[in-house]
């Protein structure tokens, strides 16, 4: 049985109107919004109990994406340090006004070390998603959309960047690589700027909101999605926490 949705509201506390965090953190992407009002949901995801192991990766025909991982690589499925989950999107589904909304400059997802970064990014319907190579290798890039138009590029030598965008919201649309099975991730789709990415340290914030009360949804690959509905205030920081734990 998978385990109950939980999550605890804080309250309220001093005026926060910080920006909607994006994949990967991109504060210039996120200070090109401009804000609706001055209420931020803060939070963090957490992992309660002991979370499922990563598999290795085998990179032995790929020297240079091998040679950047001292003790070898594993595959970043569950990413839990100290309890707290990363590369969980999380966005207001319901309660927001009307658009439309502006954009923010492209974000731009990496192939390093023949592994995707960030794993999890959001875009808006229309804004840009560039996707370079930084790695000696060959890479190929496939979306397989279920309501987007699919792509496939490839791109033979470092320094190469691709862009694209979708035309539809979607959670989510899948990247892969057909060199390297191994390699994932994750674009959420949305058509306001109103998501966020958890961090490292689990922690993500989306700010620039009007006082209201709105539905939080949090997806992750493989552990499901959460959703909370919570209220802010006019100026105030809402503090919430979606909890994961170990699937049965």
């Amino acid at each position: 049985m998978r385990r109950l949705v939980l999550f605890s509201v804080f309250g309220f506390f001093a005026c926060g109107g910080g920006d909607a965090s994006r994949g990967g953190g991109d504060d210039a992407a996120q200070a090109a919004v401009a804000p609706l009002g001055n209420s931020t949901i803060a939070g963090v995801v957490t992992f309660d109990g002991m979370p499922p192991a990563n598999a290795t990766i085998d990179m032995s025909e790929e020297a240079a994406c091998a040679e950047k991982y001292a003790n070898g690589a594993i595959n970043p499925v569950v990413t839990v340090t100290d309890g707290m989950l990363a590369n969980v999107f999380i966005r207001v589904t319901s309660g927001l006004p009307a658009g439309p909304y502006p954009h923010a400059p492209a974000v731009t997802i990496d192939q390093d070390g023949c592994l995707y970064h960030p794993r999890v990014v959001g875009v808006m319907v229309g804004q840009d998603l560039a996707v370079t190579n930084s790695d000696a290798v060959l890479h190929n890039i496939k979306a397989v959309p279920t309501q987007n138009r699919p792509f496939n590029i490839s791109q033979p030598r470092a320094g190469m960047t691709s862009t694209r965008s979708f035309t539809t919201p979607e959670t989510m649309v899948p990247l892969e690589c057909n060199v390297h099975g191994w390699m994932n991730a994750y674009v959420g789709v949305v058509d306001h700027p109103y998501f966020a990415v958890s961090g490292a340290d689990g922690s993500f914030s989306i700010g620039g909101l009007p006082a209201g009360t709105y539905t939080l949804d949090a997806w992750h690959e493989t552990l499901g999605t959460r959703t909370m509905q919570v209220e802010v205030a006019a100026g105030g920081t809402m503090s919430v926490t979606f909890v994961y734990g170990p699937t049965t």
